[in-house]
């Protein structure tokens, strides 16, 4: 099946009592046993729930995995995953990884002594040089959240594989629509599927996908261990969200693009991050190892006051947290999404007082333009 197929019929679909195409919403916490340490598939809806199996189901076929994990949040999804690892282990990060992944790695994971280490994963070299002895995980965005920096997944697959680390990729910015990490190597993909995957600002989720049965268990052990699940409905919302997935991101990144050649030609734009723009330095890099560009850009504007200015006048951009939506957002994320990290931190990065941060939705793309024309005065 094509990717846009596999969306709709994808997984589990339907129900073959009813003949429902839909699959129901199970709001059930326990199911009824014929003989006592025996069930017909489901026991308890922590351990596993009909509608979060199926949405986990089309979410493996879409990541070209075997298993799939629906967690209460993105955050739960990478909490859980980061278990797998040990006390006096040590993870190597992308450097401008999303302010949450980054304060759960500096203010909670090392309070049980998981060393990490943040580099510009960008540049094999200096993945390589942050390798240890106790390095057991390798963990990337691509694109990153919020400079849109791509690295070479193939590349980091063959690091990972020579030092015996696990890689996961963060491949919320992509969707599977776009990008398959496990196909260029990776071990484990995650999702916010807050973002791309519900699509519609109406659902909090993470997902996790793996192709490796020992460590499918291991990640159902942990999950369960933990009750870090999805409720039912949210998980039929996620698997309505996902028979549009493609459509959505092609409209998405159709706008993204005239949005970026707009911004690129602005006066008072001083730069743009936008992977899809041959400026990008890893423009070359993108078009090999995904499908699409996407619908996040980054721009840089004077400073902070006129960064403030241009999200007072946006009319159809909303000033919100979150991405991924049919509406655009903008933000600030020197002052919202990555606040948490610290400032001198952030600007050694990059992400400035004067960065701003927009998900292009599917509005009509003129009158987004119109809207930041307004705004950049």
């Amino acid at each position: 099946m094509h990717k846009k197929t596999k969306m709709v019929h994808g997984g589990i679909t339907g129900d073959k009592e009813t003949g429902a195409v839909s699959v129901p919403i199970y709001q059930v916490s326990t199911y009824k046993q014929p003989a006592a340490g025996q069930h017909t598939g489901y026991e308890y809806s922590r351990t596993g729930n009909p509608t979060r199996h199926a949405l986990e189901s089309v979410m493996a076929e879409l990541e070209n995995g075997n298993r799939g994990f629906a967690f209460a949040s993105g955050m739960a999804a990478i909490t859980s995953v980061m278990m797998l690892l040990k006390s006096g282990d040590h993870i190597i990060l992308t450097d401008d990884v999303y302010g949450g992944s980054y304060r759960l790695t500096t203010k909670v994971l090392n309070r049980f002594e998981l060393g990490h280490t943040f580099v510009d994963s960008s540049s094999p070299e200096q993945v390589e040089a942050a390798i240890k002895p106790e390095t057991k995980m390798l963990y990337i965005e691509t694109p990153t959240n919020p400079l849109l920096k791509v690295t070479d997944i193939k590349k980091m697959s063959e690091i990972a594989k020579k030092h015996d680390l696990l890689l996961v990729v963060d491949n919320t910015f992509a969707t599977p629509y776009f990008q398959t990490p496990l196909d260029l190597g990776a071990d484990i993909v995650l999702h916010s599927a807050t973002k791309y995957i519900g699509g519609h600002s109406d659902v909090v989720s993470g997902i996790a996908v793996v192709k490796d049965d020992k460590l499918g268990d291991d990640i159902h052990f942990i999950q369960n261990s933990v009750g870090a699940i999805l409720g039912p409905q949210d998980s039929w919302l996620l698997l309505r969200g996902i028979k549009t997935l493609g459509l959505r991101m092609e409209a998405i990144e159709k706008n993204s693009r005239k949005l970026a050649d707009f911004l690129e030609n602005h006066s008072l734009v001083e730069k743009v991050y936008y992977p899809g723009l041959s400026s990008h330095p890893q423009h070359t890099l993108s078009q090999e190892q995904a499908d699409g560009f996407g619908g996040m850009i980054s721009f840089v504007v004077k400073d902070g006051q006129k960064a403030e200015e241009v999200l007072k006048k946006c009319q159809y951009f909303t000033l919100a947290e979150s991405l991924g939506a049919v509406e655009s957002l903008i933000s600030i994320p020197a002052k919202m999404t990555h606040a948490s990290i610290p400032k001198d931190r952030r600007e050694e990065l990059g992400i400035l007082d004067g960065l701003i941060r927009i998900s292009v939705g599917i509005e009509d793309a003129d009158d987004l333009i119109e809207d930041l024309t307004n705004a950049l005065v």
